[in-house]
């Protein structure tokens, strides 16, 4: 008589042998909504029924969902959301995404289920998007939604990622408008009694972000060795304000520049009084620029007053980040070398800093243009 097979412990599945002669495994597997459900998988023996059943448990093992039918977008975008993007990624890009999700991708295509949807479900809510919107937060939401399908192939929920077949919506690029020197000069004597006048004039002098000056700290700054080191930077999602890290996750040692130290030892002056006026109620942060109380400023009211005072000047409104732009121009003005200027700008890829140093100012070109005049004329004689 043969020996009968050991029964699987609780939670390891069950082999049984079906009527037609196929065996059938029964496994409890996650849910794209956190549920569990048994799965089911077939063999024409018992070992590849067992090899089935092993893939199954090892999924259960990893928290892999394995939907028992196929999963709708309206299912599969959620949980995608919170178990794959929030756990890896910044606040800033799990809001973004979220956004997206909620307000574009789910009613347009949350009905559709992940194995049916074709290429033409995909280019017709782009154009919806599109013309509900616009081009770029199409652009946007088919890059997320690309995301999402790529991470469905991953955990096997499909063969394929259809989306990878339809062309983004094109969208014109931004065309920052730049200051010229003057009107760079006209700005800084302007913003000279201003309480953010030291985060201007580091926005100007070495092309820092928003996010980063409001997120600058006193022991970041070496006033002896005149550097800068910037660490973290603050931002606001969905009403929180947080330290988080920077947009490539580097540390960067500047140089600080001589114009720079003057309106940075006035602000320390000044937080200073600000901290003997506010007495027990001060908050200590060491955060560079801060409230009448120490706590930590907004972004938006830095653009606010860059704005206001942008006005005053009677220079062109533009925003914060491109005069981080205009920094990169100045570089390039002074022959700075691409890459010494991406270390400074905080740029994760060259290629970045040379997009932005494609904002060649007038004087450049024609300068290129006289050198090569020189020299063809030379070659002619």
């Amino acid at each position: 008589m043969a020996a009968q097979r050991k029964r699987n412990p609780n939670g390891a599945g069950t082999i049984t042998k079906r009527k037609d002669g196929r065996y059938q495994a029964a496994v409890y597997v996650l849910q794209p909504d956190g549920t569990r459900a048994r799965k089911f998988a077939y063999g024409k023996t018992w070992a590849e029924c067992d090899a089935k059943r092993r893939v199954l448990l090892a999924k259960v093992d990893s928290g892999i969902a394995v939907p028992t039918r196929s999963a709708k977008l309206s299912e599969w975008l959620p949980y995608w959301l919170e178990h794959i993007i929030k756990p890896r990624r910044s606040r800033t890009t799990w809001a973004k995404y979220e956004t997206h999700v909620r307000r574009y991708l789910v009613p347009q295509l949350g009905k559709k289920s992940l194995e049916r949807l074709s290429v033409r479900d995909v280019r017709t809510a782009l154009k919806m998007i599109a013309t509900a919107s616009s081009s770029a937060t199409a652009k946007e939401s088919h890059k997320v939604l690309r995301s999402a399908l790529s991470a469905a192939c991953r955990e096997e929920l499909i063969t394929r990622n259809v989306v990878t077949l339809v062309e983004a919506p094109k969208v014109d690029p931004y065309e920052g408008q730049l200051w010229t020197l003057e009107e760079t000069l006209a700005f800084i004597l302007t913003a000279r009694r201003d309480p953010l006048y030291a985060a201007f004039m580091l926005a100007i002098g070495l092309g820092l972000r928003r996010g980063e000056l409001v997120g600058l700290r006193w022991q970041d700054i070496d006033f002896d060795g005149r550097t800068l080191t910037v660490r973290k930077q603050r931002q606001r999602v969905r009403g929180e304000n947080y330290e988080a890290d920077t947009k490539n996750r580097r540390k960067r040692t500047l140089p600080l520049p001589v114009l720079c130290i003057a309106p940075l030892r006035w602000q320390r002056m000044r937080q200073h009084a600000m901290r003997v006026k506010a007495g027990a109620d001060w908050y200590e942060t060491d955060l560079v620029f801060t409230t009448r109380t120490g706590r930590s400023i907004e972004g938006s009211n830095v653009l606010r007053s860059f704005h206001r005072l942008s006005a005053k000047a009677g220079v062109p409104r533009i925003r914060v980040h491109d005069a981080r732009h205009g920094a990169a121009t100045l570089l390039a003005t002074g022959n700075v070398h691409p890459r010494v200027a991406m270390e400074i700008l905080g740029h994760s890829k060259i290629s970045v800093t040379m997009d932005v140093y494609t904002h060649v100012p007038d004087a450049l070109k024609r300068e290129a243009i006289a050198h090569m005049d020189r020299m063809l004329g030379r070659r002619r004689r």
